[in-house]
């Protein structure tokens, strides 16, 4: 269990649920197929995906968790054509335009006759939580999508005091003095040839560079119109590389040769094995690759956050 993108969440305060109580509060809400008249239906589910076995997929001092989303497929365009085929056949036995408000009526009815028999998409999304760390890692790329597993595991659990990772340095401005070469990255973080450089403004002009190196007169060149890096890519430490964006979302994650061989060196047998093998050495790695991050950008804002010691007093 490979997370391919992370999204970082900060807890602001410890953890307020422990084991149980979040495996109690997510087996109440367990996913459910969608009946014939929703569109859409959320619920949660065993991250191993095994009858029988916990919400909460527990292995050392990460707890993983996933929600299922169930969605009906049905094409604005089927639906438009539907309305205006029973749109034509009112205007020709009553001999008037229908109006824009029957046609909103047309819409609803015919979304309600189309929807029992359209077809149902059911996609997982997973994450996990560090309480002893505090924060919470997505495996998604999509601050939509993360807003929705949030959202659901918040009402899930009452409170969820989570927030992004505030940074002390921009990584626009820092990536951008990296790829110039006015700055070096930090230890164990090589550039790759693909960047991505936006301007500023209203009006957004942007680069793309992927498979060749960017001269340095090129990159002042851009700099002086006002581009900085939006996204860029880098290999760290040999054991995995991704593009990293400027609002600190990591993505397209590939985990290389280094850490396939550690996988293949647990000899796990089965689906659950292999799921939790995988899922402890990635979490290992993230746990080290978060602060490495951090640290890269000048380190994180704590001024907001509440620790253990200030939540007692």
């Amino acid at each position: 269990m490979w997370f391919k993108n992370l999204f970082f969440y900060r807890f602001t305060k410890p953890v307020p649920f422990d084991l149980d109580e979040l495996e109690s509060r997510l087996s109440e809400g367990t996913f459910k197929p969608c009946d014939n008249q929703e569109a859409m239906r959320l619920g949660w589910a065993s991250p191993i995906d095994q009858e029988g076995t916990p919400f909460v997929h527990v292995c050392d001092k990460y707890w993983m968790i996933c929600l299922k989303k169930q969605e009906r497929i049905l094409p604005s365009s089927v639906v438009t054509e539907q309305v205006n085929i029973k749109a034509a056949e009112i205007e020709a036995a009553q001999h008037r335009k229908v109006t824009r408000k029957e046609k909103s009526e047309l819409k609803e009815l015919v979304t309600q006759e189309l929807l029992p028999r359209s077809f149902t998409k059911t996609v997982r999304h997973y994450a996990y939580i560090c309480p002893k760390d505090g924060y919470m890692v997505l495996n998604t790329s999509s601050a939509k999508l993360a807003d929705e597993l949030t959202s659901h595991l918040r009402n899930a659990m009452g409170s969820l005091p989570i927030r992004v990772p505030t940074l002390n340095t921009a990584p626009a401005a820092l990536m951008t003095a990296w790829l110039s070469e006015d700055d070096l990255p930090p230890s164990g973080f090589v550039l790759n040839e693909e960047s991505e450089l936006v301007t500023g403004g209203e009006e957004k002009a942007t680069v793309k560079y992927k498979g060749m190196a960017i001269g340095k007169d090129q990159l002042d060149q851009n700099k002086a119109l006002g581009f900085q890096v939006k996204k860029q890519a880098f290999t760290w430490e040999e054991k995995l590389s991704f593009v990293l964006s400027d609002d600190f979302g990591v993505k397209r994650v590939k985990f290389l040769d280094m850490m396939q061989d550690k996988l293949d060196d647990t000899q796990a047998e089965g689906a659950a094995e292999k799921f939790d093998a995988g899922f402890a050495i990635m979490a290992l790695e993230v746990d080290r690759l978060l602060p490495a991050l951090l640290n890269a950008f000048g380190g994180e804002d704590t001024s907001a956050l509440i620790t253990d010691d200030e939540s007692a007093a």
